[in-house]
């Protein structure tokens, strides 16, 4: 164990990163820790890691977690609850009352206007970068399963005592966004996975994965059958409005689970936007990519191989379908989208 966390904590560019961190804060300085989504384990998990080194480094006066909107799955609640961490919404706090601004699970440009002229300094993540943004301290790592990893090793580099709450929140977010690790992962993940899972409150965690599905969310999975087109190993469905994007999630991943489905695409309407999740076994295909070539000029687009998200404003959409927001229309839309990406990869190179 001790080799691991020597491994873990050795790597120069965390070191340097820890570093320059601790040479942020000051004394009696106040913190406000920025979440894009709904908060996942993952994002509280960091945001209680980062919390942690700076202020051992030098006492906070005050720190806040925000977040973008509000938590909805019920893991991620009771989660939230077991780890006594108090997460307040975005527009309810005055960032201008804070000197210090990190983001965590996210990067600037996810924020759209919601920062204002706010500029974060500290921004670390694992989700690939898709535009320009500056931050004194960007620390973006996309070959990582988890950003809990990264701050596994920011803990160990910074040399700080670990609870074991805040070990059960660590494995808990590797588990959670790496699927149990049948999304890509690394070496490193799998090294603080080992090392967090012989200290964390492993019970609790299972206790809370026993829980999944609300029951409110089961009319949904008998609209998805009722609803669902077949196409070879690929499953597409639009499940109308729905009242979180977590519905067409936990949906998509129920989906995923059937034999010879390989590929699944799952749209709601939430509010204002159309949002559609990607899942795929990461074999056959790249969830990130075909997110981004078939929607990512109408819409934000983005993830992983094994997991994508697009949101699309409603406005944007009713252009494109010339207000005929009917099953039909949106079945026709997001098949016709997939096909067009799907000519383009067919093409000879130099073919336009």
């Amino acid at each position: 164990m001790k080799r691991i966390e020597w491994l873990l904590a050795r790597k120069e560019e965390t070191v340097l990163n820890v570093f320059k961190l601790k040479s942020m804060v000051r004394e009696n300085d106040s913190l406000a820790i920025l979440i894009y989504g709904s908060p996942d384990p993952d994002a509280v998990a960091s945001a209680m890691a980062l919390r942690l080194i700076l202020n051992q480094t030098e006492p906070l006066a005050k720190c806040v977690f925000a977040a973008t909107e509000p938590v909805i799955r019920h893991q991620n609640a009771e989660f939230i609850r077991e780890m006594k961490v108090e997460i307040q919404m975005l527009d309810k706090v005055d960032l201008r009352e804070f000197r210090l601004i990190a983001l965590v699970d996210g990067q600037p440009t996810f924020f759209g206007e919601r920062l204002g002229a706010v500029k974060p300094q500290i921004v670390l993540d694992h989700h690939p970068c898709k535009s320009t943004w500056h931050a004194s301290l960007a620390d973006v790592r996309p070959s990582y399963g988890a950003l809990s990893t990264i701050m596994t090793e920011y803990l160990l580099a910074a040399r700080v005592r670990i609870p074991k709450r805040l070990y059960t929140a660590l494995l808990y977010g590797i588990r959670s966004d790496t699927v149990n690790f049948e999304r890509d992962v690394s070496l490193e993940d799998i090294g603080a996975y080992y090392l967090t899972f012989s200290r964390a409150n492993r019970e609790l965690i299972r206790r809370i994965e026993l829980n999944q599905i609300p029951e409110r969310f089961l009319k949904y999975f008998d609209y998805a059958c009722q609803h669902r087109r077949r196409y070879r190993d690929r499953l597409i469905a639009f499940l109308g409005t729905v009242e979180s994007p977590d519905a067409c999630v936990q949906v998509a991943d129920f989906f995923l689970r059937v034999i010879n489905v390989f590929f699944v695409i799952i749209a709601g309407m939430v509010k204002e936007r159309l949002i559609i999740i990607f899942r795929g076994d990461g074999y056959r295909r790249d969830c990130g990519s075909i997110a981004m070539k078939s929607f990512g000029d109408i819409g934000s687009a983005g993830g992983h191989r094994s997991a994508a998200r697009v949101e699309i404003p409603l406005e944007t959409l009713k252009t494109a379908l010339e207000n005929d927001l009917t099953q039909e229309s949106v079945d026709r839309f997001l098949v016709q989208r997939l096909r067009r990406k799907q000519k383009a990869a067919d093409k000879p190179d130099g073919q336009k």
